[in-house]
């Protein structure tokens, strides 16, 4: 299913205006990469917050609970 969406034949490029020249058409899914980046990051320093109480877990990662939490404390946007 992955593979029909992954063609980008089957859609019709109709949001390419003649009349915006300058325009970055694609724009829209950078702002979507940056959002899914941003997403991911919230959700992995939840996970690192969440396991930062158990020692071996931390461990196998090679971090010390204070790593863990300040890399868990960042603002997502970095």
């Amino acid at each position: 299913m992955s593979t029909l969406f992954a063609n980008s034949e089957h859609f019709p490029r109709l949001w390419r205006s003649t009349t915006s020249k300058g325009h970055q058409t694609d724009s829209w899914l950078a702002l979507l990469d940056r959002w899914l980046a941003c997403s991911e990051r919230m959700h992995q320093r939840a996970g690192l917050r969440a396991i930062a109480e158990d020692p071996h877990l931390l461990a196998d990662l090679g971090l010390t609970r204070e790593e863990a939490l300040e890399q868990a404390d960042m603002p997502f946007w970095r």
